[in-house]
């Protein structure tokens, strides 16, 4: 006697018979030459188209993710999506920060190197996509984990292998960028305690379509033979891969990048001038004479000995400005550049850091305002290079700096000009002083508090070019600092700002690095006044004038 095998309505029909009969017989057979073109032709995208990506694509992609396998079936996937400019525009200016620190670990030559590689895509890819694991459940609690406690970290990375193959399916380019610190990344995004990111997904239609991996193409490695990381039974040493730690050129914005592209000339002829080329051509501001901003102002903290000049030099230098006759002014008219000289404090020595703040409150907004108004007043001129003069503004600047980035005296004072070693124990103490009275809370308001009056107008001045969709070079630290403050208060200022030169001060590196920028000059200038930045501003528009008149190729 017979019985047909009971068959459950919902699962798997499927007997044990039928799977030995053909254990085969569960294959996509029609499905496995899509399946295979589609993982040969996914690629790590860098350069994006900025066209919308409609709704419903995006939902089938974050689909695919959420379909991804989990340990215990946990799903401890979350998906963040991004859209908002001012959200990307401060991820793009952290992974710029990120950038130029490994860049900052590695041989001089090694570095180089990496910065000539493109490694994200941030402002230009219309969406953003951070996935984030909730690891707030107990390892213990969730089945598997509590052998493998980061099997959860792991299924979020198959999501994101999900979501790369969705996307490049449908047409859609990813690029996966993990140069960030984690904890700024959380904070950005708001995420609770326990929740952790996995990086930022770029996400859009691609301006590249790459034939096969591009630090494979750019020559950095190669695809290991399959054999080469394939064991059988137990581990058998092979040598190791060499690791290549990258990090990307900052963000392009497609339209400028396109014409880039028409110019008959290998893609990144001009080296870090190209990134910086591709960055303000994309703004909304740049062609014309340009202009010398130069703000001077007395500091009271001179009374401290931190400075070989008497202060009266500042007073001095400003009269030479204005009659076209000082470093700054003449170089100026040499590159073709307006001059236009601030008065932000000369002769009116305030709060001396130690026991009083630089500015009071009325005093800051006041100077703050008069660089907007002034800095308004530019916008169209071309771009504005950015000059200080201050007796004692290096002891100033070096204080605000510590604390906008959280460090102490010793990693910012540097000598200044003409300064012996007594003079620089001074300065030493002074900035750690000054930091002691303020607190720790300090960076809210560095300008007002440590810094001085050039720095306030300077603020202001960085603050409405950038509004305006103008450029704004930057000269040494003080310059540097004032803009470091401006980005504190609008991220998105950061994409309008060229590191016209590194100083020979020792904050200046670590400020610049926090702005994400690498200077166009590395001459040692220690000369105020923006002599850096006139000759900086010289060169890009030497280099604007180029792109302009160089041949352009025919697009197909």
């Amino acid at each position: 006697m017979s019985y047909r095998r009971p068959v459950p309505t919902i699962g798997d029909p499927s007997s044990a018979a039928e799977r030995a009969a053909a254990p085969d017989a569960w294959a996509l057979r029609d499905d496995l030459a899509s399946l295979e073109r589609v993982v040969g032709a996914r690629r790590d995208i860098r350069r994006f188209r900025p066209d919308r990506v409609p709704d419903d694509v995006l939902t089938a992609v974050l689909t695919a993710g959420h379909r991804g396998p989990s340990v215990g079936h946990s799903q401890p996937w979350r998906f963040v999506v991004v859209t908002e400019a001012a959200t990307r525009d401060t991820a793009a200016l952290m992974a710029d920060r990120c950038r130029l620190r490994q860049a900052a670990g590695m041989a001089e030559e090694s570095a180089r190197g990496l910065l000539d590689l493109r490694l994200e895509g941030i402002r230009e890819a219309p969406v953003g996509v951070v996935v984030a694991c909730d690891r707030r459940t107990p390892a213990a609690g969730v089945l598997g984990r509590a052998t493998f406690p980061d099997a959860d970290l792991w299924s979020c990375a198959a999501a994101i292998e999900n979501i790369w193959l969705t996307a490049r399916a449908h047409g859609l380019g990813l690029g996966w960028v993990t140069l960030f610190e984690p904890a700024e990344l959380a904070d950005l995004l708001g995420l609770p305690d326990g929740v952790e990111t996995l990086g930022w997904l770029c996400l859009g239609w691609p301006d590249e379509r790459p034939p096969e991996p591009g630090l494979e193409r750019a020559g950095w490695s190669r695809r290991l033979p399959l054999e080469q990381v394939v064991m059988h039974e137990r581990w058998t040493e092979r040598d190791a891969p060499t690791s290549h730690l990258r990090a990307p050129e900052p963000a392009d914005v497609v339209a400028a990048r396109d014409r880039s592209d028409d110019l008959l000339t290998v893609p990144g002829s001009l080296g870090a001038l190209d990134t910086v080329l591709d960055r303000v051509t994309a703004l909304a501001v740049v062609d014309g004479p340009g202009t010398l901003v130069v703000a001077a102002a007395d500091h009271a903290v001179t009374a401290y000995g931190i400075s070989a000049f008497d202060p009266s030099v500042t007073a001095d230098v400003a009269r030479a400005t204005r009659e076209g006759a000082s470093m700054g002014a003449v170089a100026a008219r040499a590159a073709g550049l307006d001059v236009e000289l601030i008065d932000a404090g000369i002769g009116c020595s305030r709060g001396d850091l130690v026991t009083a703040d630089a500015l009071d409150e009325t005093t800051y907004a006041g100077l703050l305002a008069l660089g907007r108004t002034r800095g308004t007043a530019l916008v169209g001129a071309g771009p504005v290079a950015l000059g200080e003069i201050g007796v004692g503004n290096t002891t100033v600047a070096a204080a605000v700096a510590a604390a906008l980035l959280g460090v102490s005296a010793d990693e910012v004072v540097g000598r200044g000009s003409s300064a012996d070693t007594a003079m620089l124990e001074r300065k030493r103490d002074v900035v750690t002083r000054a930091l002691l009275r303020v607190g720790p809370r300090a960076a809210n308001d560095a300008v007002r508090r440590l810094g001085g009056g050039e720095l306030a107008v300077l603020t202001g001045v960085v603050l409405a070019v950038a509004e305006a969709g103008g450029v704004v070079v930057l000269d040494g630290l003080a310059t540097s600092v004032a803009a470091l403050a401006a980005v504190r208060v609008e991220p998105a200022v950061a994409a309008h700002l060229v590191a016209g030169q590194r100083s020979r001060e020792k904050a200046h590196a670590l400020v610049l690095r926090e702005l994400g920028l690498e200077p166009l000059l590395d001459l040692r200038i220690r000369a105020g006044e923006g002599v850096g930045a006139v000759l900086a501003t010289g060169l890009l528009k030497d280099a604007l004038a180029l792109r302009r008149g160089v041949a352009r190729t025919t697009r197909v």
